[in-house]
């Protein structure tokens, strides 16, 4: 496992939001899930073998890279209760997409990818799938503009 890797999990694992929530980028469900795609990126996509680039490598690939993007979209659209929700139900989407990617990375190629890491991910993109809908559910009650 390469050191970035690690300090981007430890990263994961430390997260604590002190300023209140003025961007996207404040919301730790889009840091865990950006750094999580760091990792998947440079750990588990360069283990796959090179038969597995246009299915498995390019799904993980792309539905890792999708939450935080959609994390964002979403958060520019959060005045719209509908439009934001739709962007948070598409990010857990692509966060369960992931998850079961990971698992089958785990699975089929299990000499070739780092067992820890893929099971921590795993917990991870679980933890970002619930972070997700916890977020959805507190936007629906929180009615108080001045921080965002």
């Amino acid at each position: 496992m390469k050191d970035k890797t690690k300090i981007l999990m430890k990263e994961v694992e430390e997260f604590e939001r002190i300023s209140p929530i003025k961007s996207f980028k404040d919301l730790e469900v889009y840091q865990v899930s950006y750094r999580a795609m760091l990792i998947v990126f440079n750990e588990i996509l360069e283990a796959l073998p090179k038969s597995e680039v246009f299915d498995l490598k390019s799904q993980v690939g792309r539905s890792s890279k999708a939450i935080p993007r959609l994390l964002a979209e979403g958060f520019a659209k959060r005045h719209q209760k509908k439009g934001f929700q739709k962007y948070l139900f598409d990010a857990i989407a692509e966060s369960n997409e992931t998850e079961v990617s990971i698992t089958q990375c785990l699975d089929l190629y299990t000499y070739r990818v780092d067992q820890e890491l893929c099971k921590w991910l795993i917990n991870v993109y679980d933890r970002i799938s619930k972070q997700t809908y916890v977020l959805k559910k507190n936007w629906e009650n929180y009615n108080n503009t001045d921080n965002v």
